[in-house]
């Protein structure tokens, strides 16, 4: 059973008792992410996340680690598009300290100059060693180009030129912003008795004052009118390939059926950004026609519950000695076969299967069940949740060959190649 309530300030709790083992997890989610920035403060978000962990003055700087550690938990944080969340899963008669330590920054987070300064030295790093990942880079630019107008353009960590430049009073003023009671949803799971930490919630969490407005996010991406494509040169050896297509939100109709085309054709994706079990893809259209034929050593399809409209992504990696050009052409074949013919009673049952199996994975535990309870509010609401399963079980062979056809088109879709130079130098010396 779910309890649900909303304090005077606006913040939003959902408890669920689970007594299988005497521990709770509490999260608490506020409705920023990358989604929410604008040119000149990139990767804000992200970095006011880690400004959460440099302490407040009742809880020093290191203090919060200490003390989760000392009584046997275990603590995160995490930014993406639509979301920055921070949790701690404690032995349940210890999760009282996850609720003060919540309450407390959620108002007196500091932003000291000088911890400001080292953390943008953090960040910046961060990015750096993102840009030594040749996936990255090509995910970064196939998102670049396939988003022009909404928010979505631009990766989480942030464009370095803003990364170099956001002040500490742009930071405090989002701060402000974004993270208070009035755009945050605490989410509870566990051991514990609903209504005592009810009371407790609220004795902690209501005294705090609601902040500013933020403003909406009303920017709707226009339908593409052709393929883009970007190519992408680094010093790796090996070449990669991405397909995007702009793809379905978490609360559209569309969006289970997209999983389960998604397992067909590359084998379920973990349906879980926090935790999840990868799934065996063996079976797969693409493994087979891909990495069987020995063309690619790997290939993926990444479905995410978004809040807007974002993509869905096939990502390959070439084999040494095969080419771009083959790999890619060998993805077509397949997408042309599923938009031609439906998926067979039994492709459409091992998929149903394996996309029901990684969504019960992925809510096994404590942790990962107030995971998903705060990603539902936050991309959709409760009912999306509570109701995933039996319309993925409801999904047919019929709804599989016509979502392929409206989204898996040319004109619907970023095609990037990431290819070494050394192989780009060749290919400009062929065609001179």
């Amino acid at each position: 059973m779910l309890t649900r309530f909303v304090l005077e300030n606006g913040m939003q709790f959902l408890i669920k008792e689970l007594h299988h083992a005497p521990v709770a997890s509490f999260w608490v989610w506020y409705r920023v992410g990358s989604r929410n920035e604008t040119p000149g403060i990139t990767g804000i978000s992200h970095w006011v996340e880690h400004m959460f962990f440099k302490g407040t003055p009742a809880f020093p700087k290191g203090e919060i680690d200490r003390l989760i550690s000392s009584h046997g938990g275990s603590l995160n944080g995490m930014t993406w598009l639509d979301f920055t969340a921070f949790l701690e899963t404690l032995p349940s008669n210890h999760i009282d300290l996850a609720w003060r330590i919540e309450a407390d920054r959620m108002t007196n987070a500091t932003f000291d100059e000088d911890e400001v300064a080292a953390e943008r030295t953090v960040i910046i790093s961060e990015r750096q060693g993102n840009e030594n990942d040749p996936t990255f880079l090509l995910e970064e630019e196939v998102q670049a180009a396939a988003f022009r107008v909404h928010p979505y353009h631009h990766d989480t960590i942030g464009n370095m030129a803003d990364l170099e430049t956001i002040t500490r009073d742009q930071l405090e003023s989002y701060y402000r912003m974004y993270y208070g009671p009035h755009n945050a949803i605490g989410v509870l799971v566990g051991d514990v008795q609903a209504e005592a930490a009810r009371q407790r919630l609220e004795e902690l969490f209501a005294p705090i004052p609601r902040g500013p407005e933020p403003p909406p996010v009303r920017q709707v991406e226009p339908p593409q009118r052709g393929e883009r494509r970007v190519i992408v040169e680094g010093e790796e050896t090996t070449a990669y390939l991405q397909i995007s297509y702009h793809a379905p939100a978490a609360l559209d109709p569309d969006f289970v059926t997209l999983r389960v085309l998604n397992a067909v054709l590359a084998g379920a994706n973990s349906i879980s950004l926090f935790s999840g079990g990868g799934s065996d893809n063996r079976s797969s259209r693409l493994y087979k026609a891909l990495v069987a034929s020995e063309l690619a050593t790997s290939v993926a399809g990444i479905v995410s519950p978004t809040r807007d409209p974002y993509l869905y992504s096939i990502v390959a990696t070439v084999r040494t000695g095969r080419t771009l050009v083959e790999v890619e052409e060998a993805v077509d074949r397949e997408l042309r076969r599923l938009q031609t013919e439906p998926v067979t009673a039994d492709e459409l049952a091992k998929a149903v299967k394996q996309v029901r199996a990684q969504f019960a994975y992925s809510a096994e535990s404590a942790t990962n069940q107030a995971y998903w309870l705060g990603l539902a509010e936050v991309v959709a609401d409760q009912a999306w949740f509570d109701s995933f399963l039996d319309r993925l079980a409801a999904v047919t062979a019929e709804d599989v060959l016509e979502l392929a056809n409206r989204i898996l088109q040319r004109r619907n879709r970023t095609t990037g190649w990431y290819q070494p130079v050394q192989t780009a130098t060749h290919s400009e010396e062929a065609g001179t």
